[in-house]
């Protein structure tokens, strides 16, 4: 927030008295904290660094060793630089063993060669750096009222990132402790660049202190956490040398602004509140998780991101064997009573049973809930050989996990992890893809799989495709119009009939001819009827359908109708 060395010597008053830079031009960005008048050869001892001195030279030393100790003392204590006037004590100019210490400290030393009223530079110097403070004022007034309302509208943390980055035009990046990357904005710089080898670049970012800047690698460092539980470093990108713009350009190493350091901490603070608000709810790992797991879904961010936001939290998703996995209790509602807040506190223990067996399976993922039901998860598998022993592995730890969690503990020594308990959970796996790109058709394969071995009972550890049979495949075609209006053209008549006579429900009783092998004593009695009675609503279906019942083809299309007309309704 402070001018240069540089721009004052462009101030009009300045340029009056026809400055010339003699020595330490390289110094000439140094910001000028306030201007100082000194006629003493031991100013020094009354100044505190950032002070542009100037001096007509009446009352600096004589003699050589004199001189060179007043440049070393204004050196020592970080003056900005120099100005002497010449004309009372120098006429020609300033001595050569003054410019010379000058020139080996990096003290920029100006002459002005032209009488100038000291008080006209002062006052336009200190226009300026009020004007500036001022400026600064307002901008970090913009920052708290900015970060104020991200938290009472309880952002996330994608959106704090992004408005740190906004506000200070500088990366930011925010990681846990692991030094996994857990959010970033690049500010119109490569994300690639930015995150390539992060863990072993972070890792060599050690600020002293909970708020520093490290000037070796150019990054502002703020603890995230509050209630002292600290979760994670938030980091800037503000490297303070000549590689950045001149207004934002300070002395090397000397740190970086204040109203930096005011932000970071501010977004910090955002973050860590968001966070205890949501104590309750998935972690901010898991957030991100689903955030990526949804944006394969649903394409809502493109798959190079996506790959490089799961890369950056430690999921290398690029030259992978990628299989998408879904998990679901096999009933929505296993109580028939269960509200909104026990069904997400079921869904949360799926998804931190799913989580722990990924990692005692010791297998690389990315996982969250996906939905209400399901809790899914992308395996990223060295090759596709690791398959099969990797979904066996996670199948195993997943249901040790829930027995030995108690979950839906069952008597007699049923294992209440499979078959139709409520405690019963499905496991089904897509096809394997060799691509982050296809990797939405192996997650979207694993959920219709899933959803179709609700009505399968049978004990398997992981249902696949081949696994779901015709049932299973009318299940995942539901949604399908051909199929729709296939049930339509061959039950149709039979399902208005029924609308009309409810007390019949002639559909129940093709489903039991048609279930028992066209067995029309075993159908009868299936469905406590006499023959008689079954025979003659037998004859009665035929005519309303206008089929031949002891057809095998008729009665073939007629069950798949019935199977296609279940899947239909399924929830």
């Amino acid at each position: 927030m402070f001018p240069t060395v540089r721009e004052v010597l462009a101030l009009d008053p300045v340029r009056h008295g026809a400055p010339r830079v003699v020595a330490g031009d390289e110094g000439l960005d140094r910001p000028v904290r306030w201007v100082h008048v000194a006629e003493v050869p031991d100013i020094a001892t009354l100044l505190g660094g950032g002070e542009l001195v100037l001096t007509t030279g009446i009352g600096l030393p004589g003699d050589d060793a004199g001189l060179r100790a007043f440049i070393g003392d204004l050196a020592d204590v970080g003056v900005s630089g120099l100005v002497v006037e010449l004309g009372r004590r120098y006429v020609s100019g300033v001595p050569r063993v003054m410019a010379a210490a000058a020139e080996r400290r990096g003290l920029p030393l100006v002459e002005l060669r032209r009488a100038t009223p000291f008080v006209r530079i002062t006052e336009a110097v200190h226009a300026l750096i009020v004007d500036a403070q001022l400026t600064e004022l307002r901008a970090t007034e913009e920052i708290h009222q900015r970060f104020n309302d991200l938290s009472v509208e309880g952002a996330d943390a994608t959106e704090v990132i992004r408005q740190a980055a906004e506000l200070s035009g500088c990366p930011v990046v925010l990681e846990n402790l692991s030094r996994q990357v857990l959010g970033y904005d690049p500010a119109g710089e490569s994300a690639e660049l930015l995150l390539d080898g992060w863990e072993q670049h972070s890792r060599r970012i050690r600020p002293a202190g909970r708020t520093a800047y490290d000037p070796d690698s150019g990054w502002l460092v703020t603890t995230v956490g509050a209630r002292g539980q600290d979760w994670g470093r938030l980091l800037l990108r503000w490297p303070a040398s000549g590689d950045v713009p001149s207004a934002r350009a300070v002395e090397p190493n000397a740190g970086s602004p204040t109203r930096l350091t005011i932000l970071i901490e501010r977004a910090a603070s955002t973050l860590a509140l968001g966070r205890l608000i949501r104590r309750d709810a998935e972690g901010l790992e898991r957030q991100i998780h689903r955030t990526l797991l949804t944006a394969l879904l649903d394409h809502s961010r493109p798959v190079d991101e996506v790959g490089l936001r799961a890369k950056a939290l430690g999921v290398v998703l690029d030259r992978r064997h990628l299989v998408g996995v879904m998990v679901r209790h096999r009933a929505d509602d296993p109580a028939g009573e269960i509200g909104p807040e026990a069904g997400q506190a079921r869904l949360r223990d799926l998804s931190e049973a799913v989580g722990q067996a990924l990692r005692e399976a010791k297998l690389t993922a990315l996982t969250s809930a996906v939905d209400d039901n399901s809790v899914g998860a992308l395996l990223a598998l060295p090759d596709a050989a690791a398959e099969d022993r990797a979904l066996s592995a996670f199948a195993s730890a997943l249901r040790r996990v829930r027995l030995d969690a108690g979950t839906g503990r069952a008597t007699s020594g049923v294992d209440p992890f499979r078959g139709g308990g409520p405690g019963a959970v499905i496991v089904a796996a897509g096809s394997g893809v060799s691509s982050p790109r296809e990797a939405r058709r192996s997650l979207v394969e694993a959920r219709q799989i899933a959803e179709a071995a609700r009505r399968d009972r049978r004990d398997l550890p992981i249902f696949r495709l081949p696994h779901v049979g015709l049932a299973g495949l009318l299940h995942l075609l539901r949604d399908e119009p051909r199929l729709q209006t296939f049930v339509e053209r061959e039950l149709g008549a039979l399902l208005e009939y029924d609308a009309r006579h409810p007390r019949e429900q002639l559909l129940d009783t093709l489903r039991a001819y048609l279930e028992q092998g066209r067995n029309k004593s075993a159908a009868a009695a299936a469905a406590h009827l006499s023959r008689p009675a079954f025979y003659e609503r037998l004859a009665r279906i035929a005519r309303i359908l206008d089929v031949d019942l002891d057809s095998v083809e008729a009665a073939l299309s007629l069950h798949v109708a019935l199977l296609a007309l279940e899947a239909v309704r399924a929830p």
